[in-house]
């Protein structure tokens, strides 16, 4: 087909090769756009075969069509438009880009040598580039208006029968402008091939139908008709022998009717293809179903093209097959695709052949259907045994296929990249973990077309990690043997007392309460009880009961449904479902809201529980341990705690003694803190002072350990030698008041943590949080001391430094 490469007035006509000459760049990119451009060909004619074959209509076809083709480049605009009856004037058909008023504006397109690109490739019967309608004389007339609706390349392509019948346009507009590489070119070209499969078929389609509604009537006129439509078409008897060809058939097969009625026209078939179409017609003849068959025809001058066969049956009124009709549709430049296609993904298969990693393609389903020469060599399989059936099997370590197989099914039935870690056979015998990363290809629809997999040896990294995680284990080990009891220090009969409870319950699942003043190191308790029990390998959830809002209490132990309430944007896990199989620390019990005690109570006794907002009960295995340092007895006693509850949590508890009551174990708590918080300030203390001993064992710590800890980190800060000592100030007695009335242990215990509180207050300058803040210096969480200075009903304004 000629091409008419359009130019400024001062330039002449171009070798129309020197628009689709590839250099350098062409042959680094260009590749990659070639086979797309390839795919989006070979997809749409395929796509156009089936809207055919579906019954869509013409218009719906050609908007398909262009829609596919603009998809490949954002900037593209492709347009159909069809030639009136009386081969003049152009019709716009399909253009979902152009702007509307240029339709307007060209509907009809009067043809002519120069009206355009398409007007003047319908007249000339070649193709039109004009890579840049601003300068192009063949826009003369219409130059402003396009250039006005953003358009300024255009290439156009005629479409012709094969009598050369000018049959419309397919057209490429572009906003820039932009002269066509050898890819662009065949792109144009395709997409006018698969546009006149489209129109042919239409046409086709229309007159077949016309013809069958006067079949009844006349015979000689349906064959007439037959004669007229653009495509080979033909007509048989119900027992398969030919009976009538059109003209059209004839004069491309140079057959004459007397010598392929019959199945004379098997002679047009070529002799390698005839077995095949045979047995299908024979099959569709037995079926009584419409069916479509390819093959190569042979043309009058010798020459074999590709074609498809396309056969329907007529049904008379009394449900019997009366005729068949079909039409062969040349596909050739379509198998000419589809060869470049294979010769382009035989390319690509010699690429991934010489990465040296492998690779794996699967077809959607994730059956592998080809691996490339670093993989198979690995495995030491043949490419057949890669496409067997067994392949997983043999090849993937049976208890990872076992693990992955519903994660690999879900993931494949999707559209998104995954990747798992697998153990791969190879072939000296031996497994070796790999991590298969499995990524898309993806068809213009976004359906996935292949799966590429790319295996990367992670074995060694996988022994170290085994390595470092039995090293961990072993040292875990090694701690828990030299630390019985972890950071518990101490050697005092009461402390000893504790630790051979918290022996004794330990392998038990019982619940425990453990109670002490704030600061003893209730959780460091509670831990050692999770460490010392069977489920010292699972979790170990804390949930600080008074730091939670009451309102968020139930959401944060038991989960939230989405929806449930504002803000519950989706489905939460909750401790008791994060802590399943381990241990959950409820600390500060006490705080509990009675509506979450209920709950509580629930889990505790049926071992199951609901979702905040669910109902559906969920079953848990969760050994609970509770602390506080209320007197729970007394709250019951006020109403403000459950008594059942309460005895559900008192199985087994624990008095954590304060550490005014374990004086003895003071020096050895300060020798341990000291050397901790001297090792993190990079310090060297050699000894501590005797009379910082004596004054530490005199003072009745109502902070407890947490108070003691503080002062030694504080004093290790401010040391410059290397002996350890305190300023007295820091820690004066209590003085004692014989007079004072008795007031219930209760009482007493409340007005000296309100002391401290004010006191600590008083010092930070009315700052509960930050670095200075009262929360610091008492140990506390801001949540917890702001809940205590609300109970408490501290002003702590008052206590602002002026």
């Amino acid at each position: 087909m000629g091409e008419f490469m359009s130019a400024p007035a001062s330039t002449s006509k171009r070798d129309p090769t020197a628009v689709a000459s590839s250099g350098p760049k062409e042959n680094e990119d260009g590749q990659a756009s070639k086979l797309a451009h390839l795919e989006s060909l070979l997809s749409a004619e395929r796509r156009t075969l089936e809207l055919i074959s579906g019954g869509a209509g013409l218009t719906e076809i050609l908007r398909d069509l262009c829609e596919t083709i603009d998809a490949q480049a954002g900037d593209t605009i492709s347009a159909v438009m069809l030639m009136d009856a009386d081969g003049m004037r152009l019709w716009p058909a399909a253009g979902p880009r152009l702007p509307k008023g240029w339709i307007e504006a060209i509907t009809p397109l009067e043809i002519g040598a120069r009206v355009g690109s398409c007007g003047t490739a319908a007249a000339l019967k070649r193709r039109v580039i004009v890579s840049d309608i601003a300068t192009d004389p063949l826009w003369v007339e219409r130059r402003d208006l396009a250039l006005s609706y953003g358009l300024r390349a255009a290439w156009s392509q005629p479409l012709l029968s094969t009598n050369l019948q000018v049959l419309g346009t397919f057209g490429m507009y572009y906003p820039e402008p932009r002269t066509p590489s050898a890819s662009d070119l065949q792109l144009i070209e395709g997409a006018a091939h698969v546009a006149l499969i489209a129109i042919q078929s239409d046409r086709s389609k229309s007159a077949l139908q016309q013809a069958y509604q006067e079949i009844k009537h006349s015979e000689a006129r349906l064959r007439r008709i037959i004669d007229t439509i653009p495509t080979l078409a033909w007509c048989s008897l119900p027992d398969g022998t030919g009976e009538f060809w059109n003209r059209r058939w004839h004069e491309y097969t140079g057959l004459t009717p007397e010598a392929a009625r019959g199945w004379g026209w098997q002679d047009a078939i070529h002799p390698e293809d005839l077995k095949e179409i045979t047995e299908k017609w024979l099959g569709f003849l037995a079926s009584g179903q419409p069916g479509e068959v390819e093959g190569r025809l042979r043309r009058f001058d010798g020459v074999y093209r590709w074609f498809l066969f396309r056969a329907e049956p007529l049904r008379g009124e009394s449900g019997n097959i009366v005729n068949w009709y079909g039409t062969d549709t040349d596909i050739e430049e379509l198998k000419r695709a589809e060869a470049k296609l294979r010769q382009d993904e035989e390319e690509l298969r010699r690429m991934t052949d010489a990465i040296p990693q492998t690779i794996i393609v699967l077809n959607p389903d994730g059956k592998a259907i080809y691996a490339n020469r670093v993989a198979l060599e690995y495995a030491g399989l043949s490419l057949d045994d890669v496409r067997a059936d067994d392949f997983r099997a043999r090849v993937f370590h049976p208890d990872d296929v076992q693990r992955l197989r519903e994660e690999r099914h879900e993931a494949l039935a999707g559209a998104a990249p995954f990747e798992n870690e697998q153990r791969v056979l190879g072939k000296d015998g031996k497994y070796r973990w790999f991590l298969i990363q499995f990524n898309p290809l993806l068809d213009e629809t976004g359906k996935v077309i292949r799966w590429y997999a790319t295996g990367t040896d992670i074995d060694d990294r996988k022994r170290a990690e085994d390595r470092m995680r039995n090293e961990t284990v072993a040292l875990r080990e090694e701690i828990v043997r030299s630390s019985m009891f972890e950071e518990i220090v101490g050697s005092s009969e009461s402390l000893r007392k504790v630790l051979m409870q918290v022996s004794r319950v330990a392998p038990t699942d019982s619940t425990v309460l453990i109670q002490g003043e704030t600061g003893t190191g209730k959780e460091l308790i509670a831990r050692a009880i999770h460490n010392r029990s069977k489920r010292a390998n699972r979790a170990f959830i804390r949930v600080n009961c008074a730091a939670i809002p009451p309102s968020l209490i139930a959401s944060e132990l038991f989960g939230h449904e989405k929806g449930s309430f504002t803000g519950a944007l989706q489905r939460r896990m909750g401790r008791f479902e994060s802590a399943d199989g381990g241990t959950l620390f409820l600390d500060e019990v006490g705080e509990l809201p009675p509506e979450t005690q209920v709950a509580l109570l629930r889990v505790l006794q049926e071992r199951e529980f609901e979702r905040v907002g669910g109902n559906q009960p969920i079953p848990v295995d969760v050994r609970v341990l509770t602390a506080t340092n209320k007197d729970l007895s007394a709250a019951v006693a006020e109403g403000s705690f459950r008594k059942d509850l309460f005895y559900r949590l008192n199985v087994f508890p624990i008095q954590v003694p304060a550490l005014r009551d374990r004086v003895n174990d003071i020096p050895l708590l300060v020798e341990y803190l000291v050397d901790r918080y001297a090792k993190k300030a990079g310090k060297r203390i050699r000894s501590i002072s005797k009379g910082t001993l004596n004054l530490f064992q005199t003072y009745d710590w109502p902070g407890n350990i947490r108070e003691l800890q503080n002062v030694v980190e504080r004093a290790v800060i401010l040391c410059d030698g290397e002996v350890f000592c305190v300023d007295p100030s820091w820690v004066v007695p209590a003085s004692p008041n014989p007079t004072a009335p008795t007031i219930p242990l209760v009482a007493d215990l409340a007005e000296r943590e309100k002391v401290m509180i004010e006191n600590a207050l008083r010092e930070s300058g009315g700052l509960i949080s930050g670095p200075t803040g009262a929360a610091t210096k008492l140990g506390l969480p801001r949540q917890t001391l702001e809940s205590k200075i609300r109970r408490l009903g501290i002003d702590r304004h008052r206590l602002k430094t002026p």
